[in-house]
């Protein structure tokens, strides 16, 4: 039986106006996913990868050019109201009027979704994102991190069942990041669906309970994080040896091996299960005079391929 879901994208497309009868950028090549009910749900990429269109997609801030969507069962385009009434938005920006109070913030966007004055949650909300003594401040004193809170509670005053973060720790110091994974982790508990697109793999592994993967506007993986950061786990040993190669050493332990050059080559193994001086003896075992070394981990890079190439086998 399948879980419930909270959001569904099928085959959906975005291709920029391009200048003068140019075709313009291909910004998401036929994306589908599923975001399943009461997790939290990461969506990562580097920079660029298509991650904020998508999301600016689902908030109406941009038109898809085909394929569809749905929030909470509610068809973005036939269902406009009910599915923009089913998501709150956090976007990368600090947009607010700096001359407004917290609580003005908090109050006018309940006006805009017609939210009756005795059912507007604007103190409750001030509380659990720790902005109640900030009440009364403008809105252009508070810190970078207080924004980033104020941002949180406005994109809930709807009291949506989704509520979707993007890159809401780009560019802010450690402490400030671990209060929002806290602030998010207490909203996932209190029953709030959370969509979270960040570019640190730290991130998806501390919060996630699953993980899709965009590069270049495709969607690469869709995996639970565990098996997401196992992979990460890898790490890689260029091996430079004493003349020229036809065929890389093989060992049950290398994860995979690969011709570099002609004197060269890259294993990769899971360092949970080997260190890299074990690597390398069984490399001399079999022969192989080995003349320069380097190591490094796997990056996100690193885990695009692997999971690419994963699917390409068909596993």
């Amino acid at each position: 039986m399948s879980e419930p879901t909270a959001i569904q994208i099928r085959d959906v497309v975005k291709r920029y106006a391009g200048d003068k009868g140019q075709e313009g950028k291909l910004a998401l090549k036929g994306v589908s996913f599923d975001v399943p009910q009461g997790g939290i749900f990461g969506l990562l990429g580097p920079n660029g990868a298509g991650k904020s269109t998508l999301i600016n997609i689902l908030a109406g801030l941009v038109t898809k050019t085909s394929g569809t969507a749905s929030i909470w069962g509610f068809d973005i385009d036939e269902q406009r109201r009910n599915a923009k009434r089913a998501i709150g938005i956090v976007p990368q920006e600090i947009v607010f009027d700096p001359f407004f109070t917290p609580y003005e913030v908090l109050e006018n966007q309940a006006g805009f979704y017609g939210i009756a004055k005795s059912l507007r949650r604007s103190e409750e909300l001030l509380r659990a994102v720790h902005l109640a003594d900030k009440r009364d401040a403008y809105a252009r004193t508070l810190s970078g991190g207080m924004k980033r809170r104020l941002l949180i509670a406005k994109a809930m005053v709807h009291s949506p069942p989704i509520l979707v973060l993007d890159e809401p720790t780009a560019g802010v110091d450690v402490e400030l990041r671990r209060l929002l994974w806290e602030l998010v982790t207490q909203l996932n508990d209190d029953g709030v669906t959370v969509v979270l697109t960040t570019h640190y793999l730290e991130e998806a592994e501390q919060l996630c309970d699953r993980v899709a993967i965009i590069n270049h506007g495709e969607l690469i993986a869709n995996k639970p994080t565990r098996e997401m950061v196992d992979m990460a786990r890898e790490k890689i040993v260029a091996v430079t040896v004493e003349g020229e190669i036809s065929k890389a050493p093989e060992h049950p332990l290398f994860g995979k091996c690969e011709l570099t050059g002609e004197k060269t080559f890259e294993i990769t193994y899971h360092k949970d299960e080997a260190t890299a001086g074990q690597v390398l003896a069984l490399v001399q075992e079999q022969g192989f005079t080995i003349e320069d070394v380097t190591t490094r981990e796997a990056d996100l890079e690193d885990v695009f391929v692997s999971l690419t190439s994963v699917q390409e086998g068909g596993a």
